[in-house]
């Protein structure tokens, strides 16, 4: 039933898809069809904005990360130099 809806949510055509936690309490069947889905969209030129609180789910399918500190943004750097040490350090505003 999970991926009726987002496939469903999928079909029409965007510029951009903002896509706020997408695999929050999803079952994992559903989180890998829901991943491909961003991919093709992404593929299909669309502007793709991930919000994920799941680190693994962000280094899998962004080409940039912006990273916030206190409500800011205090880096964005491309996923070549995304490390989850260098990540962790700027969510805990350790680098700038």
């Amino acid at each position: 039933k999970q991926k009726v809806i987002v496939a469903r949510e999928f079909s029409v055509p965007v510029k951009l898809l903002i896509a706020n936690q997408p695999t929050r309490g999803i079952d994992v069947g559903s989180i890998e069809f829901i991943h491909q889905q961003i991919i093709d969209q992404r593929d299909e030129g669309s502007a793709v904005l991930l919000v994920s609180a799941e680190l693994d789910e962000i280094l899998s399918l962004a080409d940039r990360i912006a990273v916030m500190f206190e409500g800011r943004i205090v880096k964005t750097l491309p996923i070549a130099e995304a490390t989850r040490e260098r990540l962790g350090l700027l969510m805990a505003g350790a680098e700038a």
